[in-house]
């Protein structure tokens, strides 16, 4: 279990999630990109950054003197949803679809460092509306992070038709038969309030059994970044050797959400990887990875 002590470290990323869902939306479309919003940080603590990575099933060995790179959301959080105040969408309808890292170098785990952040661009139209906003961390690390929010509930007919027109793509969100297992997750069922204290999301959908519920889910679901560490961990240990500098870009899309308690694998074929049930199974996540040499 990890410690409650973390959420001390929170305070910056909790204060921006509070006065983001009491701020009332705008009433129209900022336009993009946005001004940069900018913060020094101050180093992390190291207890945080330790058990953060034993969580996600990595050796803080790997990392001795660099902040891991995918732990961005700790630090970037604050920033993102300042970049985000002026959407014209309610914040509790926001949902996580992917991320994109590109990591150009090691961040020292004990200095101060610089990060800022933008809303990037939005496309929307009367269904939906897609926004990514960029947060990057001195000149070591840019995050893209891809969000989606529905504007129009959608009736059976049109969701029937919808499936009949994207059935071509169903194979594109199952794990390939040949993909190659890097290792398998065993989830309990508090994984979400554990990333919530090391991260300061404490969204109550990750957490909270009858808000996800509420929410439309059958029950907790595990964070998107989540889900995404725990991938990266698995590249770090099979793929890297226990080697983070050789990672150099990750691209992701969450695909479905991961209900808790959970027993799924990553997998890999070429710079391709999957969280899913099984080879031949439905995914949560894909993504496609660069290497350095």
């Amino acid at each position: 279990m990890i410690p409650l002590r973390h959420v001390l470290s929170q305070g910056a990323v909790l204060r921006a999630m509070g006065a983001a869902a009491l701020r009332r939306p705008a009433t129209a479309i900022p336009a993009t990109p946005g001004p940069w919003f900018e913060e020094r940080v101050q180093p992390r603590p190291a207890a945080l950054i330790r058990d953060y990575l034993r969580a996600i099933g990595a050796d803080p060995s790997w990392y001795r003197g660099r902040l891991p790179a995918h732990l961005f959301p700790q630090w970037g959080f604050p920033l993102a949803a300042r970049a985000m105040a002026g959407l014209p969408y309610p914040i509790t309808r926001v949902l996580n679809a992917g991320c994109r890292l590109e990591i150009k170098g090691a961040l020292a785990d004990d200095k101060p460092f610089d990060v800022r952040a933008r809303l990037e661009s939005i496309e929307a139209d009367d269904r939906r509306a897609l926004i990514t906003t960029r947060i990057e961390t001195a000149d070591t690390l840019v995050a893209e992070l891809h969000a989606f929010v529905p504007l129009r509930k959608t009736g059976a007919r049109e969701k029937a038709g919808a499936r009949e027109k994207t059935g071509a793509r169903v194979s594109e969100r199952l794990t390939p038969q040949n993909a190659q297992e890097l290792a398998f997750l065993t989830l309990p069922p508090d994984a979400g309030l554990d990333f919530a204290k090391l991260t300061g999301d404490f969204n109550p959908i990750h957490w909270i059994p009858a808000a996800a519920r509420a929410a439309g889910f059958k029950g907790c679901i595990l964070h998107g970044f989540g889900t995404m560490s725990r991938a990266i961990a698995a590249l770090d240990r099979s793929v890297f050797a226990g080697d983070p500098t050789r990672l150099t870009t990750f691209d992701a899309r969450f695909t479905r959400p991961l209900t808790l308690p959970a027993r799924v694998g990553v997998y890999v074929k070429g710079d391709q990887l999957w969280v899913g049930d099984a080879p031949g199974g439905g995914t949560y996540l894909e993504a496609t990875y660069g290497v350095r040499s």
